[in-house]
């Protein structure tokens, strides 16, 4: 084959054929076509687009274009949750601890963050002792032992995704939703599980930013996991404000503990158990949507998920200690209060605005080498629909250094918006797909 000849194919949208896409990512992953082929590829499917079958054959392709965990040796019906990004989104601290307290088995690789979205790494490596690379036979111990085990991505994990990505972000090809789909889906599939429930984020703080855009990405996931044998669901999810109250590690890391403990923002704890009775339902756990609700809000009720939680930090060598008392968790020395400019309702809280107002304070990274300050970021005193005075306390920065916080809150500042009148409530479950 040449890929002179499936650039061409493709260009004029044809379907490229299984044999024809299995040599296409084998010589990515090899290196035997030059980038600049590669990329005008990307660009004759971001304009042509792929068939649901193409876009199952690039995400198996990719998967198996590096490891493939096998977790036949945990017991159980393995089910992995995905979120798109957000900004304070620390969901998977939550909902896995809940879902492994109801006998689902989480077996979970998670990422770190980059830009204004956070990553489930760095929130629990904010936790003293913790550790996230995690042998192989150990990992499946502590799933056995707890039900639930959070480490971080491979390096060998789809490094065909890995090279595709990289020239999908200077070719501006990235918001392709064949590419973004198999991308998402090859890591999911190469993780190992046997269900997959996908948390599509919409709005500011969310890569997909219109509900058709959202809609179309997320049934292109829930169909090619389900082609692929994996059953899959999703929730299309508000993410115009931040999630909860709590911006940045180790805060996020402590805001986690309030709802496993029955306390903490109303809002991040409906999304919380929607998901976890999401994993319920897809591991034929509970029949339906209600009866799976039941059995998440008895986990927290009765301090299991929370028991869940201490015991799996414990398993990686977590100090569990910093979950009965948060104080224990870093936290940065400067604290700012940022007050009201002016009196009504909060009607906007631009959430991406307000995750990069986390990275001035040391929050989050520009670039993948970036070091962060686990003790950094904001407390939302005040949400959008709240009713606030000028000079009240809205929000409590953290930082290192005031000057950290004087940027910051120049920033934070500009992601809202304040009216005399009280902004229509948005839902926070905005569609439901397969479940």
């Amino acid at each position: 084959m040449r890929m002179y000849d499936i650039i061409h194919k493709k260009r004029e949208g044809h379907e490229l054929s299984h044999e024809e896409t299995a040599w296409l990512v084998k010589a990515v992953t090899d290196g035997t076509v030059p980038d600049y082929q590669i990329s005008a590829l990307l660009m004759a499917i971001f304009f042509r687009g792929m068939t649901p079958a193409e876009t199952v054959d690039l995400t198996w392709e990719m998967a198996r274009s590096g490891d493939m965990a096998d977790l036949s040796p945990i017991p159980g019906v393995k089910v992995d949750k995905h979120s798109t990004g957000g900004v304070g989104d620390k969901t998977t601290l939550i909902v896995g601890p809940i879902a492994a307290a109801c006998g689902v088995k989480t077996a979970k690789m998670s990422g770190r963050g980059l830009g204004h979205t956070g990553g489930t790494v760095d929130k629990l490596e904010s936790i003293p002792g913790l550790h996230m690379d995690i042998p192989r036979e150990r990992f499946y111990e502590i799933v056995k032992q707890t039900g639930i085990a959070l480490v971080g991505q491979s390096g060998s994990l789809c490094p065909a995704d890995k090279k595709l990505y990289a020239l999908r972000d200077v070719t501006n090809t990235v918001d392709s939703l064949p590419l973004i789909a198999a991308s998402i889906m090859s890591k999911k599939l190469a993780a190992g599980a046997d269900a997959i429930l996908l948390d599509v984020k919409l709005g500011s703080g969310a890569f997909m930013k219109t509900l058709p855009e959202a809609v179309k990405l997320a049934e292109l996931m829930v169909d090619t996991g389900n082609r692929a044998g994996r059953r899959t669901a999703a929730l299309i999810t508000d993410m115009d404000m931040p999630l909860g109250r709590c911006i940045g590690n180790a805060l996020e890391v402590r805001e986690a503990v309030e709802i496993l403990r029955g306390s903490g923002d109303a809002r991040l704890t409906e999304l919380s158990l929607e998901l976890a009775a999401g994993m319920i339902v897809l591991a034929e756990l509970a029949p339906d949507r209600e009866s799976a609700l039941s059995k998440a809000q008895e986990a927290i009720d009765s301090g299991r998920a929370f028991n869940v939680f201490c015991g799996m930090v414990s398993a990686q060598g977590g100090d569990a200690s910093c979950l009965e008392d948060t104080s224990k968790l870093p936290l940065s020395p400067c604290e700012h209060i940022v007050r009201a400019q002016e009196s009504g309702y909060i009607s906007a809280l631009d959430a991406e605005t307000c995750g990069l107002a986390a990275m001035e304070l040391g929050a989050g990274r520009e670039s993948k080498d970036d070091q962060i300050d686990y003790g950094a970021g904001i407390v939302l005193l005040a949400n959008k629909g709240s009713k606030v005075e000028a000079g009240e306390p809205i929000a409590r920065l953290y930082a290192r250094e005031e000057a950290q916080c004087e940027r910051a809150e120049k920033r934070f500042l500009t992601a809202l918006s304040i009216e005399k009148e009280r902004p229509v409530s948005q839902p926070l479950i905005i569609e439901r797909i397969g479940i």
